[in-house]
């Protein structure tokens, strides 16, 4: 009976105004992020005329698909840079995963020598700035005859993508209890099949958030592609974006230029919201034990 006349204690009003105070810093910031989006997406779909007016409307009137079209024509169009990037991207993910979830497994549940020193060595690799050794990347991808090749570009992202990828693989490994491995070996398991049907299926938001940071890099890296592609057709959408930002004699188009912004916004939003429920998890992996 105490229970069912139990009454909750209402908060006290400076918890309240706490609340209130954080929820609207909250919205303020979402807003600050979220309008750019808006914006690209708005102006994108506005005829030219409007897109260069000043002061710009957020909204028109009258939809138009005009600055998609253009994009069409800039050079080879944009449905073959997207091509492109969607290649490249879906390699860095792949190989990125193929690589990094047995390395991960293996500095996580097995134990040799040097594995320290090692993993340290992987680590530091991070530190190392990605622009001191471009000329040597052109060598070397010019002597094994991968330079102008999506492939050899795909090599170089999942080579710097590898040891934020390691690390975090390990992590989300470290997480899962020993006792399932040895439950699993006690039963005849091997190590293949205890990583591909236990470790894996509970280790998967790492996974997710690995081949969501490999896709992102990919997808919107420039400096690499603009050095290491000297072939038009194989070109990125970043690329494309600023070939569309330099104009034509020096006059940008606005409306082109807001239409290949969402084009490469598209993919980015779609995958994180899809992802982004394991992309938290994998990234507090093994944060508690």
């Amino acid at each position: 009976m105490e229970r069912l006349n139990y009454k909750p204690q209402p908060k006290p009003a400076s918890e309240q105004l706490s609340y209130l105070t954080f929820i609207l810093v909250a919205v303020v910031f979402a807003l600050f992020f979220v309008m750019p989006i808006v914006w690209s997406f708005a102006n994108s779909f506005k005829p030219a005329a409007e897109a260069l007016a000043n002061p710009a409307a957020l909204f028109s009137k009258a939809f138009s698909l005009e600055n998609y079209r253009r994009l069409e024509h800039v050079g080879a169009g944009w449905y073959v840079y997207a091509g492109n990037s969607v290649v490249i991207a879906a390699g860095t993910v792949l190989l990125t995963v193929l690589v990094s979830v047995p390395a991960g497994y293996g500095f996580s549940k097995f134990r040799f020598p040097g594995q320290g020193l090692l993993f340290v060595l992987i680590m530091a690799t991070m530190m190392i700035p990605f622009q001191s050794i471009l000329t040597p990347l052109f060598l070397i991808l010019k002597a094994v005859r991968l330079q102008n090749n999506l492939f050899g570009l795909v090599l170089i992202y999942v080579t710097f993508q590898l040891p934020f990828s390691v690390f975090m693989m390990r992590n989300a490994f470290d997480a899962v209890p020993k006792a399932l491995i040895e439950a699993a070996r006690i039963d005849g398991a091997s190590q293949a099949t205890i990583l591909r049907r236990i470790m894996l299926p509970i280790a998967l938001p790492g996974v997710a958030t690995v081949a969501m940071f490999a896709f992102l890099n990919s997808w919107n890296e420039f400096l690499a592609a603009l050095i290491f592609l000297s072939d038009q057709n194989k070109f990125t959408l970043p690329i494309m974006l600023v070939n569309v930002s330099s104009g034509i004699y020096g006059i940008i188009d606005w409306g082109a230029l807001q239409a290949g912004i969402a084009v490469t916004m598209v993919p980015c939003i779609v995958l994180f919201l899809l992802l982004q429920r394991y992309y938290v998890r994998g990234l507090t992996a093994g944060a508690v034990k």
